[in-house]
């Protein structure tokens, strides 16, 4: 097949020359070395210093992009950096497994509010975004950050990325096991190793041992999920090749059964095989989905256990389904010990450093200080006594940070968008803020959970495949809009959202458009029919 051949940059084949600009760039001098020169010289000497090298390539293994600059409108997206570019960046906090204590949130707080004009997004990899950020604040930044245990190295990159967790390992009373002491092991072979500096592309890991699974194994490059093992202790199911973007494929099960302890090696063992194998002729091309889809899972495992591991993984047994109900977390929630957590809805993840401070204080005052970050761009505060559970929920609320949304807030994500995104072709943020009010305005009544998400461009960030009514940014009729994908869902039938021929929507037109949709979802549904089951069998008609 043409992906084995010679000429795709493969290292393990003594490929070693680069073979585009970005593998040059890499080679030329890691990523990670760029920290030396924001601090001596760019921080210094200002924007205007910057070489291009570092500003749109080595700069992402600090978790550093430039944002847009305001007033470019989306059709100019796709223009080259340097004409839409602002010399404002926007910073990722590299958060594993989302979990964080209450002086963390306070520093990550204080930074957005001194200086990220008090603007901080929770993402859906439970990172923390800010923007605006100048090059002259960034050591300052990184000095606070590290000052409590966090950095943005490896937030961006051709890197092994924000290692997702269940936000509530080790609490939720439901779980499989607690994966936390994995995450953490992983995260210290992972975070800053020179070895896995130099990926073909981005590396996204999930370790969790949650029911509901809510760090989706399914769209990740790999992926720990806890099961039962062969030998009635808990352990990990071994998922890898997940990815979505503009092609998106579902991650394919090895069926090896991975024990707690094993994790750091076998993460070592797979990240490895991708950056020896991985594709590097082609940046689309690149992501380990690839590799595993020509292979195939047998001969991956192959591959993995002889010439990385030196030993074969015992098969386990797949998964049980997620638990019923969202993935979220959302709402008031007993814990393990008795004590409870809470889970809240900020405004499709934009929240505000003076937001985020109130959030440590109501930790640190109702519970044990803990807070985490979600993959659905939430906030749980964890470990709070019965006692308190009225008091807190009051005071989230009065935040404006819901402990009980309505279905169409808590189900509406959306990703940076072109308020900041250089790829995006339309705006996202406000625009699915708006669409929920709206919704909520129209359809009071409306009680089932529903997903809604909203796309700046087809990369995905905010995985519109996925959702119940995903929205992919688009041009319509020379105004800003949508492409509609419908029905996207993970879990026992996952499958990426039905894209129907021809159907774009304007962005004004979307509330009318989504009320429509749904009225007709509880006229013609079945008793119990989820909206992604009534999409894969209505009436064309009845979806446009």
């Amino acid at each position: 097949m043409p992906s084995q051949q010679r000429g795709q940059g493969q290292w393990a084949l003594g490929h070693l020359e680069p073979l585009n600009p970005a593998e040059r760039f890499k080679k030329d001098d890691s990523g990670l070395n760029v920290r030396d020169r924001i601090i001596s010289r760019y921080s210094v000497q200002g924007f205007d210093s910057i070489d291009p090298a570092d500003l749109r390539g080595r700069f992402r293994w600090w978790g550093l992009y430039t944002q847009r600059r305001p007033g470019i409108e989306g059709g100019r997206t796709g223009a080259l950096d340097a004409e839409i570019e602002d010399s404002c960046f926007m910073m990722r906090v590299r958060i594993p497994g989302g979990q964080l204590s209450a002086p963390q949130l306070r520093v990550v707080a204080g930074i957005a509010k001194e200086y990220g004009r008090d603007l901080a997004d929770v993402t859906d990899r439970q990172n923390v975004q800010y923007h605006w950020i100048r090059i002259e604040d960034v050591p300052a930044i990184w000095a606070r950050l590290e000052e409590v245990g966090l950095s943005s190295q490896e937030a961006c990159g051709d890197v092994p990325r924000n290692i997702l967790g269940c936000p509530v390992a080790g609490l939720d009373a439901t779980e499989v096991l607690d994966a936390t002491a994995a995450l953490r092991a992983t995260e210290a072979v992972a975070a800053g190793n020179p070895e896995f500096a130099n990926l073909p592309r981005k590396f996204k890991t999930a370790i969790s041992g949650c029911s509901s699974h809510c760090t989706p194994h399914e769209v990740n490059d790999i992926s720990f999920v806890g099961v039962i093992g062969p030998d009635g202790q808990p352990g990990f199911d071994l998922w890898v090749g997940g990815g979505l973007s503009t092609n998106p494929m579902l991650a394919q099960r090895l069926g090896a059964f991975v024990e707690p302890d094993q994790v750091p090696e076998v993460w070592t063992g797979v990240t490895r095989l991708f950056r020896d194998y991985g594709y590097r002729r082609l940046r689309s091309r690149a992501r380990l989905k690839f590799l595993v889809a020509d292979w195939g899972a047998e001969r991956f495992r192959e591959v993995l256990e002889k010439e990385y591991l030196g030993a074969a993984l015992p098969d386990g047994p797949a998964p049980a389904p997620p638990a019923a109900g969202a993935r979220d977390h959302v709402g008031a929630h007993r814990q393990q010990d008795g004590r409870y957590y809470v889970g809240v809805t900020p405004h499709v993840g934009r929240t505000s450093g003076t937001q985020l401070w109130q959030v440590a204080d109501l930790a640190e005052e109702y519970g044990s200080g803990r807070v985490t970050t979600t993959t659905e761009q939430k906030l749980l505060i964890l470990d709070i006594p019965e006692r308190n559970l009225p008091e807190l929920v009051a005071a989230l609320t009065a935040a404006d940070l819901q402990p009980e949304p309505s279905p169409f807030r808590r189900g509406t994500m959306a990703c940076t968008g072109l308020e900041f995104c250089k790829l995006a072709i339309v705006e996202t943020k406000q625009r699915a803020r708006d669409l929920y009010a709206e919704l909520d305005r129209r359809l009071p009544d409306f009680d089932t959970p529903i997903t809604i998400n909203v796309n700046g461009c087809p990369n995905s960030c905010a995985r519109f495949q996925l959702a119940d009514i995903g929205l992919k940014g688009s041009i319509v009729d020379g105004q800003e809009g949508f492409q509609v994908h419908l029905g996207g869902s993970l879990g026992a039938d996952p499958s990426f959202g039905r894209k129907l021929r021809g159907l774009k929507v304007s962005a004004d037109g979307l509330p009318d458009y989504v009320e429509r949709l749904l009225r007709n979802y509880r006229a013609d549904r079945a008793d119990g029919e989820a909206f992604a089951s009534w999409v894969r069998r209505a009436d064309q008609g009845l979806l446009s």
